[in-house]
This record gives structure tokens, sequence and C-alpha cells, in this order.
């Protein structure tokens, strides 16, 4: 590896991506702009930030530049081109408990989804862990449970 990349970010106009690397030789940081050619609104993602992440011009600077990265990057420039705001491209990344998943479409319903696998993945508990404990009990205390009228009216043995 010869290049390694800094940060990623993006241009809108025209729509590429900005690399900043440094050159593990001599040290020094430089920008490399990699114009995003034949992706319209309607473009699939992963297929653009994979033909980009194998391109032979390409390839030595993106090469430890994650997938997800260059996905989320062509991601905001797809929604640049429907009209909608980096404010709201880049909320759409994040994960908010309170969302109603049941509202998404397929497409949202996927970066969500992968999203918390990505969370899940990254505080799971492995065996080799030094910390993992097998069979942990915890005592969440008693909680008073409110009566219901039903609950007291039904008293045949259940």
């Amino acid at each position: 590896m010869r290049f390694e990349a800094k940060r990623c970010g993006v241009h809108f106009s025209p729509p590429s991506i900005v690399v900043v690397y440094e050159d593990t030789e001599t040290k020094r940081v430089r920008k490399r702009v990699i114009p995003v050619r034949n992706f319209s609104k309607y473009s699939d993602y992963n297929m653009a930030a994979e033909r980009l992440k194998n391109h032979p011009r390409h390839r030595d600077y993106l090469e430890n530049v994650p997938q997800s990265q260059l996905e989320k990057l062509h991601i905001i420039l797809r929604d640049h081109m429907e009209g909608l705001s980096l404010e709201h491209s880049l909320a759409s990344f994040r994960l908010d408990p309170d969302e109603d998943l049941n509202k998404l479409d397929d497409d949202g319903l996927a970066r969500k989804k992968g999203q918390m696998d990505e969370l899940f993945e990254k505080n799971r508990r492995h065996k080799d862990d030094p910390d993992f404990v097998y069979d942990v009990e915890m005592d969440f205390g008693k909680t008073t449970q409110e009566k219901c009228s039903w609950d007291e009216e039904s008293d045949d043995g259940f």
C-alpha cells in the first residue's frame, strides 16, 4: 500500500469523490478528485461504489477505504441529484430509536438494517474476548404493575 487515505468527501458540481491521502514513501499529503461518471439519481449506489473501488486508475488510492463509506458518498450524491439537502442525506444515516421503520421504503429500510447490523457486530461479545462472561444473570428490580379491570373479572383459574 503506497497510499493511505486520510479523509473522503464529495463535490456536488461536478459530481466527484474527493480523497485526501498520504503517500507513504514521501510522507506528502495530497488531494485527489475522482469524477463520478455515468451516475444519475436512478443509478445503483452499490454498483457505482464497487466500480469506482475496482477502477484501475483509482484502485491504489481507495484500497483502504471501506466499501460502505464509498456507498454512503454515492448515496449523498444521489440524494443531491434528487434535490434533497445535505442535512437530510446525513440524517438518513443516523439511527433514531423512535423512528418508525414501517414507513421507510425498501432502500431506506435496507440501509437502516445494515447500520444496525454494523452496530451489533461492533458491540458483540465473543467467547474469545477477555471480558466475556457466560450466563450473566441480572436483577432489574420489581416494577409495580397496574391493575386492569379485565384482570379482576377473569378469575377462571388461569
